[in-house]
């Protein structure tokens, strides 16, 4: 049989494996974790449970599509529908649970945010447009082959192109609205893949559409599900996994890809994938390999510190997503990007599984999954960022919800920058590979097949077509699309 190596069960891993088994491969992952999941795993601690990572799910039909790959298998998958994307505080006392849906979204922002209806639903119209002209360049296929470009949807995309934002930035179009708060809103879209609003090119500005148009959903028993259900359908589909045992080089010769070493010793392989941060698959797998360095040197994402605190109380004025937004969000980004700091004044994301999964936390109890927006890990003093950031989200809390948490954590676990690294090898610990703080980032990011070794491909959330879950599913059927069926 022909054989094929995946290095790394994160999401993206995970999918080329299933997508590899279902061409006829068999496949073997190599984990350097116990777990297979990647940024997608969760932790019980004191009779909480916590999701560490993504929160949010859109795009299910990319899951399912998985999992249909294999009709005779059944696998325990489902969701729910949130009629509600995400509650938004400010410090002022204005709040607004953003419902999904165009037409409804419009029509409670309207009430809340004094805006013309009908400019709302031009900019969600836009933004779905956008969306629709852009993706099967962007997200459904590969931007480094000339057959990609030859097509007559993609001669159209590129014609729009111009005319779609990429010559200003998110900030600029958002500033459309009278309402601050209501552009400060949209700017948010921005962090979906790691970037600044006031550096951004405009046509990020169909991310509203992802959740708002097309919907925001659920997994039943946590985000963990997603990664465990493709995890669990691929032990039943016969996809080996290796775990504890990291890859330490890609074999190769006459320039091709032969194989991967590990600690074990070395595994021949007709073909490999690699689900590895791009910089560190250079840096540390294939060192004698002539690097992209121009890829290599791009801005990183941002990342995240996260907090995951047990709470002894229940809230019933917050949601499944809740944003307490900063009063001053350029000098939040500025402090993010350019100062490599954290800010005094954090936009606060509070994640609460436990309002639709009751279990992940005590009765009378909350779990609460608290985030801020930081810089990847450059050398800072982390012991004592995290100490700062801790009083500052605290102070935030206080301010936005009149709520003192501090007597209510019951328990505490912390992930930090340097954290996210180690677990996942994501290069300086961001989220989603390089940043999209310019307009070219995105034919600056890695392709998904190797430019200087035969049967090596790239997968995950630092390559084409980006970071977050939908695009690592979708950076998975593109390099597979590349691949022939095993003879």
């Amino acid at each position: 049989m022909v054989t094929a190596a995946v290095i790394g069960a994160g999401i993206g891993g995970l999918a080329t494996a299933l997508r590899l088994r279902h061409k006829g491969y068999d496949v073997t992952v190599f984990e350097k974790n116990e777990y297979a999941g990647g940024k997608l795993h969760a932790i019980e601690q004191d009779g909480y449970r916590f999701d560490l990572g993504p929160s949010l799910f859109t795009l299910p039909e990319l899951v399912l599509e998985l999992h249909q790959l294999f009709p005779e298998v059944v696998q325990n998958f489902d969701f729910k529908t949130l009629d509600t994307a995400c509650h938004y505080f400010w410090e002022d006392g204005v709040t607004f649970k953003a419902p999904t849906g165009t037409d409804q979204f419009a029509k409670e922002a309207t009430l809340v945010f004094n805006e013309e209806e009908n400019i709302l639903k031009s900019y969600l119209n836009n933004s779905k447009s956008k969306y629709n002209i852009t993706k099967s360049l962007f997200l459904e296929k590969s931007l480094h082959r000339w057959k990609t470009y030859l097509s007559r949807d993609t001669i159209k995309a590129i014609i729009k192109i111009p005319f779609l934002g990429i010559s200003n930035t998110l900030h600029e179009q958002n500033e459309q609205f009278e309402n601050p708060k209501l552009t400060q809103l949209f700017n948010r879209y921005a962090t979906y893949n790691g970037s600044s609003p006031y550096s951004t090119p405009g046509i990020m500005s169909m991310i509203p559409h992802l959740e708002i148009g097309l919907g925001t959903y659920y997994p039943e028993g946590g985000m963990h599900r997603i990664s465990q259900s493709l995890y669990e359908l691929a032990e039943k589909v016969g996809v080996k996994f290796r775990f504890r045992e990291s890859v330490t080089s890609i074999n190769h010769n006459q320039n091709q890809a032969t194989g991967v070493t590990t600690a074990q010793g070395f595994y021949a392989q007709d073909l490999v994938v690699s689900n590895m941060d791009i910089y560190p698959t250079y840096h540390r797998l294939i060192t004698d390999i002539e690097k992209p360095e121009k890829t290599l040197e791009q801005e990183r994402s941002s990342s995240a510190l996260i907090f995951y605190w047990g709470i002894s109380k229940k809230f019933p004025q917050l949601d499944l997503h809740n944003i307490l937004f900063s009063e001053d969000y350029p000098t939040e980004f500025e402090y993010i990007f350019k100062k490599k700091e954290l800010y005094n004044d954090p936009t606060v994301y509070i994640n609460i599984t436990s309002k639709m999964t009751p279990s992940d936390a005590p009765q009378g109890c909350e779990n609460w999954f608290v985030m801020i927006n930081a810089p990847g890990d450059y050398g800072q003093d982390w012991k004592q960022l995290v100490a700062e950031a801790k009083a500052d989200i605290i102070a935030k809390i206080h301010r936005t919800l009149h709520i003192d948490v501090t007597p209510l954590i019951e328990t505490e676990y912390i992930l930090t920058p340097q954290g996210i690294e180690e677990n996942t090898s994501s290069y300086r610990g961001a989220l989603y590979g390089a940043a999209s703080n310019n307009k070219f980032a995105a034919f600056l990011r890695h392709p998904n097949f190797n430019g200087k070794l035969k049967n090596l491909y790239h997968v995950g959330g630092s390559v084409h077509p980006g970071g977050g879950i939908p695009l690592c599913l979708l950076s998975a059927q593109i390099a597979t699309d590349m691949i022939p069926p095993a003879q």
